[in-house]
């Protein structure tokens, strides 16, 4: 059957923490009990309060869990094993043969039956143990050194050529961060009149 009551450790955990002495000694009041209003002692709750301060009810269909103990009966103590089920109760043994001794060096490991000794293949199968061709443009891999040509050791390049093999040339990263002029008000800016649009944009808005 099952048991409501609350294990050691349930009531353990439920137990108030406790509080440290520096809190005891700094705590605004002199005494843990809080003082309750003369309005809270006379309210009374309302009828929704009181039926929300009911307790939750379980589900129709909640069962409490069973008993982890099987109950065996008594026809099961007093059955007797037929020999069929006595016959596959026991475990399967399987021969894990790896060599075989009293045999010659070239003998395969495992034994071949002779029906596979003299199987003959039939043209299917012959058919589909010949490897996969390569395509007809498949070309073998080169090698790690590969042969330079006569033509290309006496190649001049033109001058397109070498005036592409120049690395570009940039200005250093100072000089293009450096703006001496950064600073300077050009002269237009200085004699520019505002308009009346710009100037009343300019102006602040009023909030």
């Amino acid at each position: 059957m099952y048991d409501p009551t609350p294990s050691e450790r349930i009531l353990r955990l439920s137990e108030p923490k406790q509080h440290s002495p520096v809190y005891l000694e700094q705590r605004p009041r002199s005494s843990p009990l809080w003082p309750v209003s003369q309005s809270a002692l006379s309210s009374k709750a309302s009828q929704r309060i009181v039926d929300l301060a009911q307790p939750r009810g379980l589900n129709p269909s909640f069962t409490l869990p069973k008993e982890p103990e099987t109950q065996v009966t008594q026809a099961a103590r007093t059955a007797a094993a037929s020999p069929r089920i006595q016959r596959l109760a026991r475990p399967v043994i399987k021969k894990r043969i790896l060599c075989y001794e009293n045999r010659y060096v070239e003998a395969p490991i495992r034994t071949v039956s002779p029906a596979a000794l003299h199987a003959v293949v039939s043209p299917r199968v012959a058919e589909l143990a010949w490897p996969k061709p390569l395509p007809a443009k498949s070309f073998p891999d080169r090698g790690a050194e590969w042969p330079v040509s006569t033509a290309a050791m006496r190649a001049v390049a033109s001058p397109r050529i070498g005036i592409l093999s120049q690395r570009p040339t940039r200005a250093s990263t100072d000089f293009v961060q450096f703006n001496p002029e950064a600073f300077t008000v050009k002269e237009a800016a200085k004699k520019a009149y505002c308009t009346e649009r710009i100037k009343k944009l300019a102006e602040p808005i009023l909030r």
